[in-house]
């Protein structure tokens, strides 16, 4: 390749072979370096990218910010696929490992507990007028209740049994 111009395919996408030729991925601790390349001003082998305040890393890329996980996907694959999701969460884990090719729905399943979360137990909430602790899990879009509880443990058992046949890899118990 000789010299990229700022729009490699006319709509700022990227080819791996171009990739390949910026930058370099390590697939084991997720990290980008720069090459040696004609037209850019970063250090050759200094890290590519910054995290950012939403806690993915980005990466300046021929005038354009990437995402550095769907960078990876391309760089290891050749393709991205609509969404890619952090097995373990962390935004800024880019290690091959931990990302996988999800759904929106997937992605979705993968998410921890809500901040505003008070029982402590992701998908679990105390309902004051029943005296119960009531256990839900959203499929399709809708919230389902799975039962009402009187102790929070029987709730937590049931919302778990439920991800774990509902979500299956994705999912995730806060």
């Amino acid at each position: 390749m000789k010299y990229i111009e700022s729009k490699p395919n006319g709509d700022g996408t990227i080819t791996q072979q171009d990739l390949k030729e910026i930058l370099y991925y390590d697939p084991e601790t997720g990290l980008f370096t720069w090459k040696s390349f004609r037209g850019f001003k970063a250090k050759q082998g200094s890290i590519a990218g910054n995290k950012k305040t939403d806690g993915y890393v980005k990466i300046t890329l021929l005038g354009k910010k990437r995402s550095a996980h769907r960078l990876a996907f391309l760089y290891m694959t050749g393709s991205v696929p609509k969404q890619v999701d952090h097995i373990n969460g962390l935004r800024d884990d880019n290690r091959w490992s931990n990302l996988r090719a999800a759904t929106g729905p997937d992605n979705n399943r993968n998410q921890g507990m809500r901040s505003d979360n008070k029982s402590g137990v992701k998908g679990v909430c105390w309902l004051k007028d029943r005296c119960k602790w009531v256990a839900q899990i959203e499929v399709l879009g809708r919230n389902n209740v799975i039962g009402y509880f009187p102790d929070l443990i029987g709730a937590e058992l049931a919302v778990r049994k439920a991800r774990e046949e509902l979500h299956g890899e994705f999912a995730n118990h806060g």
